[in-house]
């Protein structure tokens, strides 16, 4: 691979990794305020998806990554579409 192919690649990586971030963002942000306005506690919401408190407050709090199965269990147990969380 030549140098000027590897910068290209560093830098699509780079561009990927914004953009996953940004889902991340907005989909914690999303799952936090559709909790709140339910006025659901994170340990209740967590019991109703069959995780840890711990672990949802990572992903409200963007330290973690959930797979598309949470994000649905989550969507299910607030009573909400996915569309809700991730808006395109």
């Amino acid at each position: 691979m030549n140098y000027n192919r590897y910068i290209y690649f560093v830098n699509l990586c780079k561009i990927v990794r914004m953009i996953d971030r940004a889902i991340l963002d907005k989909v914690s942000d999303n799952i936090r305020l559709a909790r709140l306005q339910r006025r659901i506690s994170q340990e209740k919401l967590a019991e109703m998806v069959d995780i840890s408190t711990k672990y949802l407050n990572m992903i409200e709090n963007r330290k973690a990554n959930p797979t598309i199965v949470i994000v649905i269990r989550i969507c299910k147990a607030l009573g909400i579409d996915l569309n809700t969380i991730y808006p395109q």
